[in-house]
């Protein structure tokens, strides 16, 4: 298994909905963050993408609400890379509050240069992959 990647944040009054949880937008916003985060430490950063021209674009999202998140909690979002081809990589995100798993991300990114889909450079590949995980239970199925 690879190494961990832990994004953290919290709920903010702003994000609550009619029924006092986190709405539903928000944790795709937070799951966003963690790839941003991914992404920047795998080199895929703003120099990045200036120098080359080249970023990762999400393609595909499922997402699982599991548990309810009330205003103020704090969120952490463990990341990894469940595979990583020669285009595109399928990343998971486990969201967490006070250590209970509340919500899932599985993300399909491709990796896009002018446009097109365009083969990851060998080092980004390396870096992507040492955050590589189990592929959990849940992944790639649809909805039911």
């Amino acid at each position: 298994m690879g190494e961990s990647l832990v994004h953290r944040d919290r709920v903010r009054p702003e994000w609550i909905d009619y029924n006092g949880h986190l709405s539903e937008p928000y944790y795709v916003l937070v799951f966003g963050d963690a790839t941003t985060a991914l992404m920047d430490a795998t080199g895929l950063d703003p120099a990045y993408r200036a120098a080359t021209g080249a970023s990762l674009y999400t393609v595909e999202a499922h997402v699982r609400y599991l548990r309810e998140v009330g205003a103020d909690a704090g969120l952490e979002v463990a990341t990894s890379v469940l595979s990583v081809g020669a285009k595109k990589t399928r990343l998971c995100h486990e969201m967490r509050v006070g250590g209970e798993l509340v919500a899932t991300e599985e993300l399909l990114c491709l990796h896009v240069a002018g446009g097109r889909a365009s083969p990851f450079p060998d080092d980004v590949a390396a870096r992507l992959s040492r955050y590589a995980g189990p592929v959990p239970d849940y992944a790639g199925r649809a909805i039911a």
